[in-house]
């Protein structure tokens, strides 16, 4: 029996004949019909056209809709892309960037070329322009202006922009929480005239706060509780609106919605207080139960007994209204009556354009009811001033009867009024705000500046916020400035009674104004620099003046102004040019030569060379002191003259270093009446 072998040996490979081998493939398996075109060469194109004739390929023939079969439901498909029409451009004025940008000198011009008011254009440009101006006068709305503000709002049309108007206010109090007074009180006045604007408003804050609490956003619930809350308190909305907003923040306590709550009662917790307490109350009982019941954060109870605390303090740093916003009468007042689950509408399609055909017929039924409005208040402004007149004429007996209180105590009060507003306040803004509001009596007004300068001087060196203080006072009312230039008049002819530290405030205090252009620089013809009418104080002052000044805005500027032609006539005191007594004009020169403002005398100096009268020459010395003396005067007239290059036969017109300081003192009047009295001319020696 064989073994078979263990190792596999390979089979010989087979014979294979030369016809059995495969032939090459003259076409590729993909060159099928629905392959594309043919991958053929260009040369056995060209051959085969050359056997057809000629003619080259054919192009296959265009697909119509008459290839598709009738019960194709694509066919429909086709025959609306092919006859679609081009989509119309699109019109950059609708868009929110407005379109392309135009300049506003071109955009001028193109809006004075649109006058009818009938066209689109025309009320497009005037929606544009009712929306920036509402929104301009809300931004610049504050407890001061807001009486001023108020008139030039019912001047806009409101009925048009009230949907402007509503996003305006609210967008301003949700980035301005501690506006909300105010605005709520301009909502409050505008209600009265106008109602639909409030309950317009009233409705959106509804609706917004409705999606700030489903949304579990605390930023826009909270801002829009508070806004409901201080209309709550103008009696613009309804007190149920508030509690049932109240009552679903403390249905589930959170951490979040017991914190708005506690903003919300803060704010109104006053009012319902007072009006319905039966609320108050029942809002109060619910809060003691989450501080004592609900698993709460520590700092959420601690907000709850602060509550508890502004409750027991009668609400004293939370008002109802504040009394400088207290202006609607409470006959006027109208209170929209809305629920937080009723079916509002906040006709957001008043916050844009729409073409309005009857444009003209619109406004002018607007501009009928702006001159009631503003005519309701003209007429009560004239009634209130013949009611006041009425009874000063009843009066006058009695106001003659009045005893005069000579001991000036209202005066001192109000000086006390001013310097404390000015020591408690933290910047020279928060300081110019305060004494704007401060009820000055008329005639009193200077008071204000008097107190600002000797509040000044009273430290121990010169602070720049009286300064500032000053200039913006100044900037804002003519009137300020004319005060403060009547100060430095008063200041320079009283500056003998100070002492030099207060002197060189004031005097600093001054060259503020002046380097600022608060007060103008006429204000110079006060001063007479002549030896007759100055003393040391005011020689002080006036040095410490200038060099304030040149520290301030360099020489250059200083001579600038100085040279000004508008100022000449105030300035012939501060460098007199008196051919009569030339003395006046050697001592100004010899002052500003001293104090490093010699570029300021030249004009002397020239009137000296050509215009001055030549002064009379000196009889012969008789004795040899005389000798000595024209020897000491020739020498000190070419000390000067090296100095103060000034031709040969000119006056001294500096000094030597030590000279400098004395000139400021009571001595240098007696030096410059021995000089005026010992200079001549040089005459030349035969």
């Amino acid at each position: 029996m064989e073994v078979a072998s263990a190792v596999r040996l390979p089979s010989p490979e087979p014979e294979v004949d030369a016809q059995d081998v495969p032939r090459k493939r003259e076409r590729s398996p993909y060159d099928g019909p629905s392959a594309g075109p043919s991958k053929r060469s260009r040369r056995d194109e060209d051959e085969d056209d050359h056997r057809n004739g000629g003619a080259g390929r054919r192009p296959p023939p265009k697909p119509t809709t008459d290839d598709l079969p009738e019960d194709d439901s694509r066919l429909k498909l086709f025959q609306n892309a092919f006859s679609a029409n081009r989509k119309l451009p699109i019109d950059d004025s609708k868009t929110r960037a407005g379109g392309a940008y135009i300049p506003p000198a071109r955009l001028r011009e193109m809006q004075k070329s649109i006058t009818d008011k009938k066209s689109a254009e025309f009320q497009r440009m005037a929606w544009e322009a009712l929306k920036k101006s509402i929104q301009g006068l809300i931004n610049k709305t504050n407890t001061a202006n807001i009486k001023m503000i108020v008139p030039e709002l019912f001047s806009e049309n409101l009925v048009r922009g009230r949907g402007l108007f509503c996003r305006a206010i609210m967008k301003a109090q949700a980035a301005s929480l501690p506006f909300t007074p105010i605005y709520a009180t301009m909502v409050a006045i505008v209600n009265t005239k106008l109602p639909q604007v409030g309950d317009l408003l009233v409705r959106r804050l509804i609706v917004q706060f409705r999606k700030g609490f489903r949304r579990n956003d605390k930023a826009v619930a909270l801002s829009s509780t508070m806004f409901l809350s201080h209309l709550v308190n103008t009696q613009v909305v309804h007190e149920i609106l508030i509690a049932e907003i109240l009552l679903l923040l403390l249905n589930k306590p959170s951490d979040d919605s017991v914190e708005i709550a506690m903003g919300i009662m803060k704010e109104v917790g006053a009012f319902l207080d007072e009006m319905k307490p039966a609320i108050a109350n029942a809002i109060f009982d619910q809060m003691r139960n989450i501080l004592h019941e609900a698993d709460i954060d520590k700092r959420t109870q601690y907000m709850i007994e602060v509550l508890f605390e502004v409750r027991r303090t009668k609400y004293k740093d939370n008002p109802v209204v504040r009394e400088e916003l207290d202006l609607i009468e409470e006959e006027d007042q109208i209170t929209h009556n809305h629920t937080l689950e009723g079916d509002l509408k906040v006709e957001d399609g008043l916050n844009i354009f729409k073409f309005d055909p009857d444009y003209e017929a619109h406004e002018a039924e607007y501009a009928k009811i702006k001159a009631e409005i503003l005519g309701e208040e003209e007429g009560s402004d004239d009634d209130g001033y013949t009611d006041a007149s009425s009874e000063d004429e009843e009066d006058e007996e009695v106001k003659a009867m009045d005893v005069k209180d000579q001991t000036n105590a209202d005066l001192v009060n109000l000086r006390r009024t001013i310097y404390l507003t000015i020591k408690s306040s933290g910047g020279f803004e928060e300081c110019v705000h305060k004494l704007m509001r401060i009820n000055l009596p008329q005639g009193l007004e200077n008071e204000l500046t008097t107190m600002i300068v000797e509040c000044a001087s009273q430290e121990r060196t010169y602070e720049k916020f009286y300064g500032m203080i000053g200039e913006r006072f100044c900037k804002l009312n003519r009137m300020w400035t004319d005060l403060f230039e009547e100060a430095f008049a008063h200041y320079y002819e009283t500056i003998h009674r100070f002492e030099t530290n207060r002197l060189r405030i004031i005097a600093q205090f001054f060259a503020h104004l002046l380097a600022s252009d608060g007060i103008g620089w006429h204000v110079f013809q006060v001063v007479k620099m002549t030896e007759e009418d100055t003393t040391s104080s005011s020689r002080i002052f006036v040095k410490i003046l200038f060099e304030e000044l040149l520290a301030s805005l360099g020489q250059k500027v200083v001579v600038e102004r100085f040279k000004d032609p508008m100022l000449q006539d105030s300035l012939t005191g501060l460098f007199p040019t008196d051919a009569d007594d030339q003395g006046k004009t050697r001592f100004s020169i010899n002052f500003f030569t001293a104090i490093g403002m010699g570029v300021l005398t030249e004009g002397m100096r020239d009137w000296l060379k050509n215009n001055a009268p030549k002064p009379k020459a000196l009889p012969e010395p008789e004795s040899d002191s005389d000798d000595r003396s024209v020897s000491s005067r020739s020498s000190y007239s070419s000390r000067s003259y090296s100095r103060s290059r000034s031709p040969p036969f000119s006056v001294s017109v500096s000094l030597s270093a030590s000279a400098s300081s004395e000139i400021l003192n009571i001595p240098f009047a007696i030096a410059v009446t021995a000089t005026k009295t010992q200079t001549r001319l040089k005459q030349p020696t035969p």
